[in-house]
C-alpha cells in the first residue's frame, strides 16, 4: 500500500484476527514480512505475481524456483489459498503477458505438485478487469470480446476447470458509472426501480449483480459455466475532489455495507442463486501517499490507527451498517470470522433466499441522465510507460497541455498518471467524439469529474 503511516504487519494481523469478521487477506506481492505475520492465524491469503514476471514463469525451472522462494518457506503455516498470476493483463494489453499467462499458470501448478502434497490445496488463478466483454449491457447476453474469446478465454477456462480453480474478477461499479447513466444509487445498492433483463426475465436491484451475471453469461456461452467465480477486489472511495459527487462516505458505507451483508448471506445473483462467493474489499486502509486525485487515497475501510472510516459491518463487535435495500436476504452477523481489505468476506450457509417480485421496467438504470458531462480518464492499473505514450500522443495531437506544465494549475502531483489523465481528457474534449478516448484500449469515459483543488478539467 502507498502510505507512510501504516501499522506493522504483525499489528494488522492481530487486528484482523481479534476485531474483524474477515478470514482472508489479498496482497499484491509476496512480501515475506507480511506472509510471516499471518503464520498460524488461520487466515487464508492470496498472493500476486507481478505482470512482468509472467513470460519467464512459463519455464518449468523458473516456476519451480519461484515456488521454492515465495511459497515453500511459508505454507502451510501461512495458509496460502490462491496465487494470482498477474493482474488485469487484458486491460494492460501487453502481448507477451497475454500469450504467456496460461503457460505460466500451468508451469506453476506443475511446480506446486512437484513441491509436495502439502502444496496441492493452493489454487493458481489470475484477476481480470471487466473490460473483457463485448459492448452489451444486458447481463444474460454478455459475451467475451471476440478478439479474445477463442484464443485467450477458452484455454484459460479449460485450465481452471482442469485444476478446479476459480476465475478471479475485479468488479467495480464505481468505474462503471459511465455505462449506468451515472446512477449512483443503483451502483451502491440503494433501493431503485432496478434493471429488468428482458432476455432472462430477471430483475436486478444493484450493479454488482449485473457485473457478476455478465461474467457468468460470458463463461456459459463458451461452455464453462461450471467454473467458479471469486471477487479479487471491489470497493468504493469515501472522499474525492470537488466535483466528484460519487466518492462520499455515504456512498462508500452503502456499497461496502451492503456488499458485506450480501456476500455473507450467500444469496448469490439472479442467474446464480444461492451461490457463495469469496469476495475481497479494496482496501483495508486509506493510503495517504497514493498519487492522483483525492479519491485514490480514500478507498480504505479503516484509518491507519484502526478507527473505522465509516460503519461497514466489518468489525465483529461494531455497530451494524445502515442498509436501505431490502431486495436481498440479510442474515445475522457472523459471530466469528477473520479477514482484511481487498479482502475476502467469509461466506456462511444461508436458507433459501427470498426472491423479490418487483414490477418490470426497461433495461436501463432509469431515470436517464441528460446533458451529463463526460470525461476521459485512464483505466485503473495502466502502467506508467503506457500512460507516458498516451501523454505524448495527446500533447502532440492538439491537446492543451499548458495546465500541466511546471507552475501551472494542474502541475501537481507531478506524476505521469496525473499529467496523462489531464492530457487524455483535453485530447478527448478537443476531438469531441467518444472514440477519441480509446488510447489503444487504456482510456475510459466517465461522468465523474476528475478535477481537484485549483485544477479544473475542461
Amino acid at each position: 500500500m502507498v502510505a507512510d503511516n501504516l501499522p506493522s504487519p504483525t499489528d494488522v494481523a492481530n487486528f484482523i484476527v481479534t476485531k474483524t469478521i474477515f478470514d482472508s487477506v489479498k496482497i499484491f506481492d509476496t512480501n515475506p514480512t507480511v506472509l510471516q505475520a499471518f503464520a498460524n492465524t488461520n487466515i487464508t491469503m492470496t498472493v500476486t505475481i507481478p505482470n512482468g514476471e509472467i513470460p519467464n514463469l512459463s519455464n518449468g525451472g523458473a516456476a519451480a524456483a519461484w515456488v521454492n522462494t515465495n511459497i515453500r518457506p511459508f505454507h502451510p503455516q501461512t495458509k496460502i489459498k490462491y496465487i494470482s498470476v498477474g493482474n488485469e493483463v487484458l486491460l494492460l494489453n501487453d502481448p507477451a503477458h497475454i500469450s504467456g499467462l496460461v503457460p505460466a499458470m500451468r508451469a506453476l501448478t506443475d511446480a506446486l505438485r512437484e513441491a509436495g502434497p502439502q502444496f496441492q490445496d493452493i489454487k493458481v488463478t489470475t484477476a481480470h478487469a471487466l473490460n473483457m466483454f463485448e459492448g452489451v449491457t444486458v447481463p444474460s447476453l454478455a459475451r467475451f470480446r471476440v478478439d479474445h474469446a477463442k484464443t485467450f478465454f477458452e484455454p484459460l477456462l479449460l485450465y481452471l476447470r482442469e485444476t478446479k480453480s476459480p476465475l478471479m474478477i475485479n468488479p467495480y461499479p464505481y468505474f462503471e458509472l459511465n455505462v449506468m447513466e451515472n446512477n449512483v444509487d443503483f451502483a451502491v445498492f440503494r433501493k431503485t426501480r432496478g434493471v429488468f433483463d428482458r432476455n432472462s426475465r430477471k430483475m436486478y436491484s444493484n450493479a454488482f449483480d449485473v457485473l457478476l451475471d455478465k461474467t457468468y453469461s460470458a463463461m456459459l456461452a463458451v461452455g464453462f459455466g461450471d467454473v467458479d467465480i471469486v471477487i479479487g477486489e471491489t470497493g468504493w472511495p469515501s472522499l474525492g475532489d470537488p466535483g466528484n459527487a460519487a466518492a462520499t462516505i455515504d456512498n462508500a458505507a452503502s456499497y461496502n455495507g451492503h456488499l458485506i451483508r450480501k456476500i455473507v448471506s450467500g444469496i448469490g445473483t439472479p442467474l446464480m442463486p444461492s451461490r457463495k462467493f469469496d469476495a475481497s474489499i479494496f482496501a483495508l486502509f486509506n493510503e495517504n501517499q497514493k498519487p492522483g486525485p483525492l479519491a485514490e487515497k480514500n478507498w480504505g475501510l479503516f484509518q491507519p490507527d484502526f478507527t473505522p472510516v465509516y460503519v461497514s459491518g466489518a468489525l465483529r463487535d461494531g455497530p451494524p451498517p445502515n442498509l436501505n435495500n431490502p431486495d436481498f436476504t440479510v442474515v445475522p452477523r457472523v459471530p466469528r470470522g477473520r479477514g482484511k481489505g481487498r479482502r475476502r468476506v467469509p461466506p456462511v450457509n444461508n436458507p433459501e433466499p427470498v426472491q423479490p417480485q418487483p414490477n418490470p421496467v426497461p433495461t436501463q438504470t432509469a431515470p436517464a441522465a441528460t446533458n451529463v458531462k463526460k470525461f476521459c480518464v485512464p483505466k485503473p492499473g495502466v502502467p506508467d510507460d503506457q500512460l507516458q505514450r498516451n501523454l505524448d500522443l495527446a500533447c502532440s495531437q492538439g491537446a492543451d497541455c499548458g495546465p500541466i506544465q511546471p507552475g501551472a494549475a494542474c502541475a501537481d502531483p507531478a506524476t505521469v498518471s496525473s499529467r496523462a489523465k489531464y492530457a487524455m481528457n483535453s485530447f478527448f474534449r478537443i476531438k469531441g467524439v467518444d472514440s477519441a478516448c480509446d488510447f489503444t484500449g487504456t482510456g475510459q469515459i466517465t461522468t465523474v469529474d476528475p478535477s481537484y483543488g485549483n485544477c479544473r478539467y475542461p
